[in-house]
């Protein structure tokens, strides 16, 4: 149990003396610098991500309600000023990706985005849809009792300054496309960065131990349909709302993973 806990919370695989003395180098801020345009925020078991563009910063994702100092320090350590924060975007309306969110737009006057599928969520602050449901298997139980579970049925709500279409792109990062992804969230959208080969993944699935569909799901059936066609899209990276970067030969690796349909 305690394994479990702490590989859920890290995500890291120690072998040499040499790496593990690397990684906790590493460990020691909560920005990690994936591209030049692009910061992964670290906020235990949940990571939310910061965008350069030429209209000022983008964060995507707010992680659990009370996160916003977190955001904030992880936002500063990325060599940036919160106050920069122009544009907010969720990848989708839960609990531990829009918890602190009401807060963080109050405070910094961001713009906030979703699709118009999680208005619902949003708009009401509830922390799932009924019917939700977790994923087969002794882990996601485990991941559900210690780490979801806990963190309540509701958050802040607030209002969604502009709805996201699939297929169209951010409207301040024309490069950064939509893919609508539904399965886990029916408002799930994942952030394609073409020019960078970058997938900002959300909670498509999750890459904590490996690749696995996430803890939760709406429709399971319908969240392996999103990874495929998220999968057919170019990119040779990808990032995780819960997990560690894939950074080689991502695209693949999703696809090779969720074309089993005996993958739980």
């Amino acid at each position: 149990m305690t394994v479990f806990r702490l590989a859920i919370l890290d995500g890291l695989t120690f072998s040499p003396i040499r790496k593990q003395r690397s990684a906790a180098k590493v460990s020691m801020s909560n920005a990690l610098q994936i591209s030049h345009h692009l910061w992964q925020l670290k906020m235990g078991m949940v990571n939310a991500y910061l965008l350069e563009t030429d209209d000022g910063l983008v964060l995507v994702d707010a992680g659990w309600p009370n996160k916003t100092e977190a955001i904030f320090k992880a936002v500063q350590e990325s060599g940036h000023n919160p106050a920069d924060i122009r544009h907010l975007v969720l990848t989708h309306g839960h609990i531990d990706h829009a918890g602190s969110a009401a807060e963080v737009r109050r405070r910094t006057g961001a713009r906030s985005y979703a699709h118009a599928a999680d208005l619902e969520l949003i708009n009401n602050g509830k922390a799932e849809r009924p019917g939700t449901t977790v994923t087969p298997g002794i882990v996601p139980a485990i991941a559900y009792l210690l780490f979801i579970k806990p963190g309540g049925t509701t958050y802040e709500s607030f209002a969604i300054d502009q709805t996201l279409k699939d297929g169209e792109t951010l409207p301040m990062a024309n490069d950064i496309e939509i893919i609508h992804s539904p399965g886990h969230c029916a408002g799930h959208i994942a952030l394609l960065l073409r020019q960078e080969g970058i997938l900002i993944a959300g909670d498509i699935c999750s890459n904590i131990m490996g690749l696995a569909y996430s803890v939760l799901n709406e429709d399971r059936a319908l969240a392996r349909e999103s990874l495929l066609r998220v999968a057919a899209h170019p990119f040779e990276r990808a990032v995780f709302g819960h997990g560690k970067l894939l950074d080689k030969r991502a695209n693949q690796l999703l696809e090779e993973r969720f074309s089993d349909t005996k993958v739980r």
